[in-house]
């Protein structure tokens, strides 16, 4: 009953950025085969001692700013989200029966509804 309040998070190029991202010099927490992908998508990087470093600090994203499609590659594997998908649960059918929901997700009552001579039945029944 509860999987349609999770929030998945999505990143996209075209989106706006909610904040600015800045990345520190220094390690980042990634394996070490990312380092090339990471460089061509314009990070300064380099491996030392099997370890990815950040050359130089690093603003990945203005808040404000529409994200290029290398800058949420480097969001996502930054495991940082700037979007939200949601799900709103307005109906639902359960153990053979129909219930429809309001648009704020608590169950109405069948008469609040004009479903005029529509009949509802369970498609496994065919």
């Amino acid at each position: 009953k509860q999987w349609y309040q999770r929030r998945v998070a999505i990143t996209a190029g075209g989106s706006v950025a909610t904040e600015t991202v800045v990345l520190p010099e220094g390690p980042l927490d990634l394996p070490h085969s990312m380092e090339p992908h990471l460089r061509q998508l314009g990070l300064p990087t380099k491996l030392k001692d099997g370890v990815i470093v950040l050359n130089q600090e690093h603003t990945v994203c203005t808040a404000g700013q529409a994200l290029s499609t290398q800058e949420a590659v480097i969001l996502k594997h930054l495991g940082n989200s700037m979007a939200e998908f949601n799900i709103e649960l307005m109906s639902h059918w359960s153990d053979g029966a129909f219930t429809v929901l309001s648009e704020s997700g608590t169950a109405m009552d069948a008469a609040d509804d004009d479903f005029g001579d529509e009949v509802i039945e369970d498609a496994n029944e065919n």
